[in-house]
């Protein structure tokens, strides 16, 4: 089957090559010339494990292209996704202004049975709206389906090769046979295929974001009153993760959630709600928890040196929102970055992929290090704000040895607090009580 890609961010890329690598002749159209010259050849603009090749694999046979050329390519489509960005301002308001503009582009070129599928994440009622506009355009009917995306970076190609479900939204059954059809290859371990009509599903993508959240917000809540009551949210988690109708998933306390999908999701939410005059507590509430989540780090290490933090230095290890990403919008690293500049302290930083975007926002304001140890050289505090996997068992002798004093504000719970404490730190972590040296120790 013949597909045009409308984006080439990241749901559109990793669209459009799994796609491809089942056998479909796909075209991936971008306006950035710049963008569209890399991925032909074969370099990707972003970091995802595993995509890289998979382009370059799919590209050399011929089944994966990529254009500035729209026209052409949507011309010969039976499909063509919409995978372009749609912001989020603060408001909650999401600017559809680059969808309208595809919409008005393909409309002369779009072929007379060509469905048109919505994968950018879009306020409900904008299946009804691209119709609509299609339909003033062309003169004619235009099937267009909402199918949202549910993939989470760092495992992207895994969720859409081995996908959970896929959510279509039609107004005609011959489009969800045909999307169907499509999606075949990525159905064969029987996950269903769910077809709706376009509103529920575009409401599927923010309910199920809202969902995900409030489990976040939750667990993160308790895990702060863990800390002042001497439980320890581990177990906590344990205890209540085993009940089946909770569930251990997305219960792992931490800084907050950030990245483009939770927190944009959250405030269209609510403004939703609000337009409809409908109240959304719980998720103004959920909301307001994670932002106040996300200066935990801060609050932990000015309590820590009782507010002189002029002239201390910090490292900071992972900027990412999330490991096997370089991913840094909304991360939680960057308020802890932003509160330790403006108290007066010197911020070392190292993330494994996303130090080059860290750089395009601070400049030479950090000290960037290209290994986890770099960066520890003559630092009061090491702050620990991304789970990747190297900073799960360091040489703690040789963090010492480095760093000016052993405190370690871990946002993630990575270490076991005896070891900690036998390894000679002062350890700070969500929802465990502090842990000091042990006596006799020399630190």
């Amino acid at each position: 089957m013949k597909i045009a890609i409308i984006g080439t961010g990241y749901v559109g890329l990793v669209t459009g090559t799994c796609l491809a690598d089942t056998g479909n002749e796909v075209t991936c159209i971008d306006v950035d010339e710049s963008k569209i010259e890399k991925l032909s050849q074969g370099k990707v603009p972003l970091y995802e494990p595993g995509l890289a090749e998979m382009v370059v694999r799919n590209a050399s046979t011929g089944r994966l292209h990529f254009t500035t050329r729209l026209e052409d390519a949507v011309r010969a489509a039976a499909v063509v996704y919409l995978a372009v960005g749609t912001p989020v301002a603060d408001d909650g308001t999401a600017d559809l202004t680059a969808l309208r503009q595809v919409i008005d582009r393909i409309a002369p070129c779009l072929a007379q049975h060509a469905v048109v599928a919505i994968k950018s994440t879009v306020p409900v009622g904008t299946q009804a709206e691209v119709t609509e506009r299609l339909r003033q355009k062309t003169g004619r009917a235009c099937d267009v389906a909402s199918n949202p995306e549910f993939l989470k970076e760092g495992s992207a190609l895994h969720d859409f090769l081995f996908p959970d479900r896929i959510v279509v939204g039609v107004r005609r059954p011959e489009v969800a046979d045909m999307l169907r059809r499509l999606y075949a290859p990525f159905l064969r371990t029987d996950r269903p295929f769910l077809v709706m009509s376009p509103e529920s599903a575009e409401m599927t993508k923010y309910v199920a974001s809202a969902l995900l959240s409030t489990r976040i917000s939750f667990i993160n809540e308790m895990a702060n009153l863990c800390e002042q009551l001497d439980a320890d949210i581990n177990e906590v988690r344990r205890g209540i993760g085993h009940d089946q109708r909770i569930g251990c998933a997305f219960l792992f306390p931490g800084i907050g959630y950030g990245g483009s999908s939770l927190p944009g999701d959250m405030r269209a939410l609510a403004a939703l709600a609000g337009r409809l005059g409908q109240a959304a507590d719980l998720i103004t509430a959920v909301d307001a928890v994670n932002a106040r989540q996300k200066l935990v780090l801060f609050h932990k290490l000015n309590d820590h040196f009782q507010g002189e933090l002029q002239g201390k230095t910090v490292a900071v290890w992972g900027i990412a929102f999330k490991p096997r990403t370089d991913d840094i919008r909304d991360a939680p690293a960057l308020t802890l970055i932003d509160r330790l500049l403006a108290g007066g302290a010197r911020v070392h930083v190292h993330d494994p992929v996303a130090m080059p975007n860290v750089r395009e926002i601070y400049g030479e304001q950090l000290l960037y290090g290209n290994h986890p140890m770099d960066v520890l050289v003559g630092v009061n505090a090491l702050v620990i704000a991304t789970e990747w996997s190297e900073f799960r068992n360091p040489d703690f002798a040789e963090m010492r040895r480095r760093m000016a004093a052993p405190v370690i504000v871990d946002g993630r719970n990575l270490f076991d607090l005896v070891t900690m404490s036998t390894e000679g730190f002062t350890y700070y972590s969500i929802g465990r009580r502090t842990v000091r040296p042990s006596a006799g120790d020399g630190a």
